[in-house]
């Protein structure tokens, strides 16, 4: 084991900083910290639980005061309003101060008990430990088959490939996690990001267990818009694909006119029907329909990285300074 790696309890610098997103997970969190500290006293390794209250609107906020107080090692940043479970993940990986870091979700469908075999796989000198979900009994069948087609079609269309079946939930060391910190994009795909940075990596397998309470805030239409996000954000393919459906189409409109020429010197001028006429003009104006919204996706993505707005707005935080909050590396976060 590495002596960078062998951190004990007691030093200023934790072993371990777990960051959970969560937005309007007041049924779960009682059950998520009982968990968690359980666990994580009979490990033995100093650590902080970084929660990031992305805008919730029940109590979740209320507990994780309680929770603070209750144990100072419990860390927590409050947005002003819902920036989404990736713009909170970025937000605990800016202030994770840990050796390793672990992102979890709040429902308890990452087994905290798996940390510790990330952690031997860290201490063997692998810098990312991912969890590869086995099985997805929890899941339904639409959502596995669409997931099982999302990561065939973005490693298709990706130079950089992301392991397939697996979540946030993931071990990184401090440099990875720097390393990831500097990249500063608004539409951010996490999963894309973690693989993105490279270093070596391992695998650990589990099945997927059910939430512990409360229900899943992703809906088939954020998914959708997640994939969306995941595809133009690491690849340009679709681009590609716009410009050869025009050429496809300009070709063929070339071969079919050419037909017509010599048709019409050959057997003299007829009139085409009309039903034949509009099918090809809303053939070709829908296509320009495609081809302009795949630009757009992409010109919206630009714009957005224009403006220059931080990534999130923190409203308040307990057990972090304001020096942990720093925004790296375009400035602070407004407080």
């Amino acid at each position: 084991m590495s002596q960078s790696r062998a951190g004990h309890a007691g030093q200023d610098t934790p072993t371990l900083s777990i960051i959970v997103p969560m937005f309007n997970e007041e049924d779960v969190l009682p059950i998520l910290f009982d968990r968690l500290g359980q666990f994580l006293g009979n490990l033995g390794e100093s650590y902080e639980i970084i929660c990031v209250n992305d805008g919730s609107t029940d109590g979740t906020a209320r507990i994780l005061a309680d929770a603070h107080e209750h144990d100072r090692r419990i860390k927590v940043v409050n947005f002003s309003r819902n920036f989404g479970k990736e713009i909170a993940l970025t937000a605990g990986l800016d202030v994770a101060s840990g050796r390793a870091v672990v992102p979890i979700d709040a429902d308890l469908q990452d087994p905290p008990e798996l940390i510790e075999s990330f952690l031997e796989k860290w201490r063997e000198g692998f810098d990312v430990v991912y969890a590869v979900r086995h099985r997805r009994n929890t899941d339904t069948a639409m959502k596995r088959w669409s997931a099982i087609k999302f990561y065939k079609i973005i490693n298709r269309l990706s130079g950089v490939p992301i392991p397939a079946n697996t979540g946030d939930f993931r071990l990184m060391d401090q440099r990875v996690v720097r390393s990831i910190t500097q990249l500063r994009e608004h539409n951010r795909f996490m999963k894309g990001l973690f693989a993105w940075v490279g270093f070596r990596h391992a695998e650990v397998l589990y099945d997927r267990p059910e939430r512990a309470a409360g229900q899943s805030k992703f809906n088939y239409w954020r998914l959708w818009n997640f994939a969306l996000d995941g595809i133009t954000g690491f690849s340009t393919v679709p681009l590609r694909i716009a410009g050869y459906v025009g050429m496809l189409t300009a070709l063929a409109a070339i071969i079919y006119g050419i037909f017509l020429i010599v048709r019409t010197l050959i057997y003299g001028v007829d009139v085409p029907g009309y039903a034949s006429l509009m099918v090809a003009v809303l053939l070709i104006g829908g296509l320009q329909l495609v081809v302009l919204g795949v630009i757009g996706e992409y010109l919206g993505r630009l714009f957005d990285e224009a403006r220059k707005r931080p990534l999130y707005i923190v409203e308040s935080s307990l057990g972090l300074t304001a020096e942990a909050l720093a925004e790296p590396p375009d400035g602070k976060p407004l407080t």
